[in-house]
């Protein structure tokens, strides 16, 4: 929440505006929920490295798969020093897996794997992914809680 927190209010200073932001990362239960916010640089910095970076650092925890969960905060301020900003978060439950599989999506899509539906992120069709992900699911929270505002 704070780095999501601290992203709005900075585009809101720079801007004048009001500003939306967003903060999201790969939790994994065997590592105390990292990479988590570090997650876009948890190896080089690259999502093929910080991929193989976190494949790496889970082999050392026991064979997969791995409990985790995709997490995503979005907080809307309407300036920069809003004393009430709307704080929206989704979780999307899966687990890693050691071996990637699909094309799609980006970062650890390929290694996170929906039991549900029995596919990676990266073999979901991006419009099923936009709906069921984390990030999804805390774009429905924002717009249910600006609904209920009007």
């Amino acid at each position: 929440v704070e780095n999501a927190l601290l992203k709005a209010r900075y585009a809101a200073q720079e801007t004048g505006l009001g500003a939306l932001a967003d903060d999201s990362g790969l939790c994994v239960d065997c590592l105390g929920g990292a990479p988590g916010i570090y997650s876009a640089r948890f190896g080089d910095g690259t999502d093929h490295g910080n991929l193989e970076a976190l494949l790496a650092t889970l082999a050392q925890h026991g064979e997969g798969p791995w409990p985790a969960h995709y997490h995503c905060t979005l907080v809307l301020v309407k300036h920069a020093e809003d004393p009430d900003p709307i704080i929206a978060q989704g979780r999307w439950q899966g687990e890693i897996i050691a071996t990637p599989k699909g094309d799609g999506g980006f970062g650890y899509d390929p290694i996170f794997y929906c039991r549900e539906l029995e596919v990676t992120a990266a073999e979901l069709p991006k419009d099923q992914k936009n709906r069921i992900s984390h990030r999804g699911i805390a774009a429905k929270a924002l717009h249910d809680q600006l609904q209920s505002a009007l």
